[in-house]
């Protein structure tokens, strides 16, 4: 008789957007004892790009639904979170302020509280390095002082600083601070500077710099991130109920007019035109990964720049890509999000119009 082996639930939230596919990806080929769940919203669900299947495959189990409206018996049995979902970056945290605060701090840490409440033991929070806003004293490591300058960053700030208060020894809090993503995925974003760098360069040979170049960003390829969240899942305690931790590389801080260099000296004829009329980017900093880098031995990123850029340029020509005009289209999130509500799908909440979110 075979013997049933009982696998470790984890819940994946916003796992339908530009991690998530990475994510499934990386820990199926990494471990045979997980069975995934997923939960998101759909907003960018329809976004794939050259994938040889729908990436929602690689989950056991998909849940359609808002996180301000959680249904909490997906949580029976779940052992571990990774909380993706969000409202994902600058520009929709410019345009949609009072929902990012909604979605990701306030109805974020009323679904942690959910979560310690069922019994979940593990929480992993995708939080990111924009916290430290303009900072031109050195690398910033874990100790610094936060400078969140965007609605995105200060929700992040809030998010953590709420997770801190109700982390305790049977529910182990991991908030990542990711450096800025970069790479390949099934559902590509080129709102992200490396991304929207090599898109230029492929489309154009071209690389347009809307700042003066000067502003200093880590990165990390999405793989790398997807490493990073299977070592937090799993880490010790020790004494670390509640552990904020910069997720990246110290060889990742770059200038944004080095990143343009490098794609240029890896893509031929590419030109770089820098805005040197431009308003100073304060979005400027610099990140000290030293932490992360002894606690996470194994899970050090491990992907360079060079490959990240080799990859991306590899996946854009297989889908053919050839839209000078991709700055206004469904690969940057904020554009996909008006389009939704100029149809009236969404409303002014980013709620849907329509009974689209059912269980599968």
């Amino acid at each position: 008789m075979e013997k049933v082996v009982s696998k470790r639930k984890i819940l994946i939230t916003g796992n339908t957007g530009y991690i998530g596919p990475v994510l499934a990806k990386y820990l199926r080929k990494e471990r045979d004892d997980l069975f995934l769940i997923g939960f998101d919203n759909g907003y960018f669900s329809h976004c794939l790009t050259n994938s040889l299947y729908n990436p929602i495959f690689d989950y056991d189990k998909q849940y359609w639904g808002d996180i301000r409206k959680f249904p909490s018996e997906i949580l029976e049995g779940v052992d571990s979170i990774i909380h993706l979902a969000a409202i994902s970056n600058d520009p929709m945290g410019k345009s949609y302020e009072d929902v990012t605060n909604e979605i990701n701090f306030e109805s974020s840490i009323q679904f942690a509280s959910i979560a310690k409440a069922s019994g979940v033991e593990n929480f992993v929070f995708a939080s990111s390095c924009s916290i430290y806003g303009f900072a031109e004293d050195g690398a910033k490591d874990e100790k610094s002082s936060l400078n969140p300058l965007t609605q995105y960053a200060r929700s992040k700030v809030a998010m953590e600083e709420a997770l801190r208060e109700i982390a305790e020894d049977s529910f182990i809090v991991t908030a990542l601070r990711f450096a800025t993503a970069c790479g390949m995925s099934d559902r590509l974003r080129l709102d992200l500077v490396l991304n929207d760098f090599v898109a230029g360069a492929i489309v154009e040979n071209k690389i347009d710099i809307l700042s003066d170049g000067s502003p200093w960003r880590p990165l990390i390829n999405v793989k790398d991130m997807s490493r990073a969240m299977n070592w937090a899942l799993n880490r010790e305690n020790g004494e670390d109920k509640f552990l904020a931790i910069n997720t990246g590389s110290d060889s990742w801080n770059y200038q944004v007019i080095e990143l343009a260099e490098r794609v240029a000296s890896l893509i031929p004829s590419t030109e770089i035109k820098v805005n040197t009329n431009a308003a100073p980017d304060k979005r400027s900093y610099k990140v000290n990964f030293d932490k992360f880098s002894n606690l996470a031995k194994n899970h050090t990123p491990i992907v360079d720049l060079d490959k990240t850029i080799e990859e991306l340029a590899e996946g854009l020509s297989k889908m053919k890509f050839n839209d000078p005009n991709f700055r206004n289209s469904y690969f940057m999130r904020l554009k996909v999000l008006e389009s939704l509500q100029d149809s009236k799908i969404l409303n002014e909440d980013l709620a849907w119009t329509r009974n689209f979110l059912s269980s599968s």
